[in-house]
């Protein structure tokens, strides 16, 4: 343990060799076999002396000899690129899969905490292309120019999956269709791009900026150990939620939204108040919301549940009440019921990209 480095090198070099011996016996003739056992020697002579010149000198020699006898790994460059590369992979795949996991926000029921994805029209052109590659980077905006070359009547606009990441639309005209990096909702909701629309020649169906969702890491982590609390917000899985139609390419989706009830807790809405047991939640994110300061605008009644002032609703074991800060225009346990427990897939931590106010740590 308290040996020099140069005694300690010399065995690590002496126990090299006598592996090399022992795997190329076959291979190797017996002069040189004998040759490196003459070294080995030599070596394990110098060290037993503690002459570091004699000792560096009798290890170079034997090195020499090893580089000589040892064969040439084929292409050990690129194996060393491919081992790093699997090794970066695996890594990335136990955080993903145990610590951290990305999320991407795909709608507005969490603004003005969270974005999801907005649609900004315009009327003038974009701007150069190096302020749309900066405002990419920084805002994670894209921007769209769809004109109609000729008369053209939309007959559908579906949604389309790339690397079940990327979303586009495709527009579907009597005459041609076209390819938009914008979801349906979006084109439909900002652009008011719908079936039945008719465009003329040189007539703009869509022109604007897309500013993508709100990216976070969700924390797997903490629930292993503590119970969610009220007011996180969480992501959770909606397989076995009735009211909620799985995608039939992606499949159940995921949806992020504030945890406002626990299991047992009796909840009451009486707008813009959130009663929790009778009494206004402390939590800052509930009160934020419930304070109906803009931008927020504070507790909408539910359809299913809390429909009205007067009605309240009994949390049962094992489920979590999710609701979101856009709560006029969120669609959550007010019309679905509870979330199970299995369901929860952590808690949204944060948010790191884009670059915007809302970088940083979720409350």
């Amino acid at each position: 343990m308290f040996e020099p480095r140069y005694i300690k090198h010399s065995h690590l070099l002496v126990r090299h060799a006598e592996k090399l011996i022992r795997y190329r016996r076959d291979r190797l003739n017996d002069g040189t076999i004998a040759e490196l056992r003459a070294q080995i020697d030599k070596v394990r002579a110098a060290m037993k002396t503690r002459d570091q010149s004699a000792t560096h000198e009798a290890s170079e020699q034997l090195d020499a000899l090893l580089s000589a006898h040892t064969p040439p790994h084929k292409d050990a460059v690129w194996r060393e690129n491919v081992e790093v590369i699997l090794v970066a992979i695996v890594v990335a795949i136990g955080i993903r899969s145990y610590f951290l996991q990305p999320f991407k926000i795909p709608t507005g029921s969490m603004q003005p905490t969270l974005n999801g994805i907005i649609g900004h029209p315009m009327t003038g052109s974009a701007p150069n292309v190096f302020k749309r590659a900066f405002e990419f980077v920084a805002l994670g905006r894209n921007y769209i120019d769809v004109v109609s070359p000729q008369e053209n009547t939309v007959e559908s606009v579906t949604g389309q999956k790339f690397l079940f990441f990327f979303t586009f639309s495709r527009i579907q005209c009597d005459g041609q269709s076209f390819s938009v990096y914008a979801p349906p909702e979006i084109l439909q909701q900002d652009f008011k791009v719908y079936p039945g629309n008719v465009y003329h020649t040189g007539e703009v169906i869509a022109r604007g900026a897309i500013d993508t969702g709100d990216q976070v890491f969700v924390d797997k982590f903490s629930y292993n150990f503590i119970h969610p609390s009220r007011s996180n917000v969480f992501v959770f899985r909606t397989d076995h939620i009735l009211g909620i139609r799985e995608d039939p390419v992606s499949g159940a989706p995921y949806y992020i939204k504030r945890l406002t009830g626990t299991p047992g807790d009796e909840l009451r809405i009486d707008s813009p108040h959130l009663y929790v047991n009778g009494e206004l939640p402390q939590n800052f994110g509930v009160q934020r919301v419930a304070s109906a300061q803009p931008p927020y605008k504070g507790y909408g009644p539910g359809q299913a549940v809390l429909a009205t002032p007067e009605r309240t609703f009994v949390i049962p074991p094992h489920g979590y009440f999710a609701m979101g800060d856009n709560s006029y225009n969120s669609y959550d346990s007010r019309y679905w019921g509870p979330v199970p427990e299995e369901n929860i897939v952590g808690r949204g931590l944060f948010v790191y990209w884009p670059f915007s106010r809302h970088w940083g740590i979720i409350r």
